[in-house]
């Protein structure tokens, strides 16, 4: 019978800045959300100093003063091209492979390969390659996998290994329900509440009663928990229903024209995303509010129904800035804004419309294809539209951003030799 093996990324941002900077391990690492608002990674040694996850930087920069401790602004460019490095290169260890998130997968393991030491091949491999480390759990089923990965997480051991079902009883006893997969605090509280306050209750719980208030996701958890499959790996994604692309600003936005050009980036990437996802929304939403900590915050936003879906991004531009125009208020600071495509089908499915002029579909794809082909090779934004152009001082913060040591050839790491 096939194993589950949960590959997971250790400290994953974090450990993206040390491998092009070395000089980095052994000291406390923090990565910053967008606008370096708040703290989003940790490595252990930032952890050990009490910093807690999602803390404004404001507030800890005595401590990262006192400490030496190193920030950085996310660097999602970095970030998501080694992920890409990571999931292509566990293709080598099995042809079964669910990319769970960007730094967590799934793998098909034979029972040849169900052991610690095939684990520590992986993550050998993985840090000789690509420069992360990682923790391994293998188990008969998912959600023992993901028990046995955050015991070779906090343990340090770095990978562990569940043969049976029973093994994992004494782990489970000491776990608290709200640390299985999928319960969570509100669950923990009504679970608490009738006696069950460890992963093992859980487990040798009444099934009607987990069924009564989980259904049939308490019955499959009950299931895994006791060694039986029933959540398969998923190979083929789901198609996304809606893809949402939003910033808040570094500084506030007051003017029609500032919000348009913002209006017209987040367009300009949610139709690039689109394009990559092979899919066009019947649906386009364009919002912006002020923050909620002022005196009278407001909200604006309209809902644009597409006559004919479409990924075209001079067709939607036009579509949001008159829609834009119609709902700005005046007079107000915006803080955030952002677009959402929704009602995403194939881009195979056209459906046509009666009352509008034939379009040249054929003209704008080759249009649309050599300009995410040149942003590609030459940078995001290497060529674009015209309002994009203008002064962007709502642009998000990122003072703090490493380089982008893959994906930039501006940001290569440069490398010097000496001969003697």
């Amino acid at each position: 019978m096939n194993s589950i093996a949960l590959v997971d990324c250790n400290n994953f941002y974090v450990s993206c800045e040390r491998v092009f900077q070395p000089l980095l391990n052994g000291k406390p690492v923090l990565v910053l959300s967008n606008n370096d608002g708040c703290v989003v990674a940790r490595s252990s040694e930032a952890k050990a100093l009490g910093i807690k996850m999602g803390v404004p930087l404001f507030k800890i920069r005595d401590l990262v003063e006192q400490h030496n401790i190193q920030v950085f602004s996310s660097n999602y460019s970095l970030y998501g091209d080694l992920s890409h490095r990571i999931m292509t290169s566990l293709q080598f260890f099995s042809p079964v492979v669910e990319i769970y998130s960007i730094d967590e997968a799934f793998l098909e393991l034979t029972p040849n390969q169900s052991n610690t030491n095939y684990g520590k091949e992986i993550r050998r491999c993985l840090k000789q390659w690509i420069g992360i480390p990682v923790s391994i759990g293998i188990a008969p089923t998912k959600v023992l996998a993901k028990v046995a990965t955050d015991v070779a997480k906090q343990s340090g051991v770095g990978t562990f290994c569940l043969d049976q079902a029973e093994a994992a009883d004494p782990i489970l006893a000491t776990m608290p329900i709200a640390d299985i997969w999928g319960i969570g605090k509100r669950l923990e509280k009504w679970f608490t509440a009738r006696g069950i306050s460890t992963a093992l209750q859980f487990k040798q719980a009444n099934p009607e009663l987990v069924r009564k208030k989980m259904g049939v996701v308490g019955q499959r958890l009950l299931l895994e928990l006791q060694g039986i499959s029933c959540l398969p790996l998923e190979l083929i994604p789901n198609p996304k229903q809606e893809t949402c692309v939003s910033r808040s600003f570094a500084q506030a936005v007051t003017t029609l024209d500032e919000l348009q050009t913002a209006i017209a980036f987040f367009v300009s990437r949610a139709a690039e995303k689109l394009r990559r996802q092979q899919q066009t929304p019947a649906v386009m939403i364009i919002f912006a509010r002020t923050s909620f900590f002022i005196d009278q915050p407001i909200s604006i936003s309209q809902a644009i129904a597409l006559p004919t879906p479409t990924h075209y991004t001079p067709e939607l531009l036009k579509l949001a800035q008159a829609s834009l125009k119609q709902i700005f208020r005046p007079h107000h600071p915006y803080k955030k804004a952002g677009v959402i495509m929704t009602g995403l089908q194939s881009e195979r499915i056209v459906q046509g419309n009666l009352f509008e002029q034939p379009r040249d579909t054929e003209r704008q794809q080759r249009l649309m294809l050599t300009l995410d082909r040149l942003n590609k090779q030459f940078g995001r934004e290497t060529v674009g539209f015209g309002l994009l152009e203008k002064q962007q001082n709502w642009r998000m913060k990122s003072d703090l951003r490493s380089p982008r040591f893959t994906t930039a050839w501006d940001d290569l790491p440069e490398v010097k030799a000496g001969f003697y």
